[in-house]
């Protein structure tokens, strides 16, 4: 996938589980929050409570050095970048993101 594939398929979880494409309810208010709430405590490995901190919104990485990140009510957005840390993220897509939260100050805290 493209990044902007990936953040359109991630989108539903900004969108309270409504598709902006097709206006289909993919998953009911409930299950959103829970799958943010699971992102934001799980989705970074062994460093999801700095992405939280730093970053400030749900997100969930990947092995290839993808990064997703749900700013809920408004955006989802995606990155790639393959150097990894040591603890399995990609090292510049977490340094964008909190850059982009702190210029922006879009974050759920």
């Amino acid at each position: 996938m493209t990044c902007k594939e990936l953040s359109e398929t991630f989108l539903f979880l900004a969108t309270n589980g409504k598709s902006i494409f097709t206006e289909e309810k993919i998953l009911n208010s409930s299950k959103t929050k829970r799958v943010n709430a699971i992102m934001l405590l799980c989705g970074f490995y062994d460093e999801a409570g700095e992405f939280a901190f730093t970053v400030g919104l749900p997100g969930k990485s990947g092995v290839g050095g993808g990064i997703i990140a749900v700013y809920p009510g408004f955006y989802s957005i995606a990155e790639w970048s393959p150097k990894l840390n040591e603890k399995g993220n990609s090292h510049k897509g977490m340094k964008i993101l909190e850059s982009l939260t702190t210029k922006t100050q879009a974050s759920i805290f």
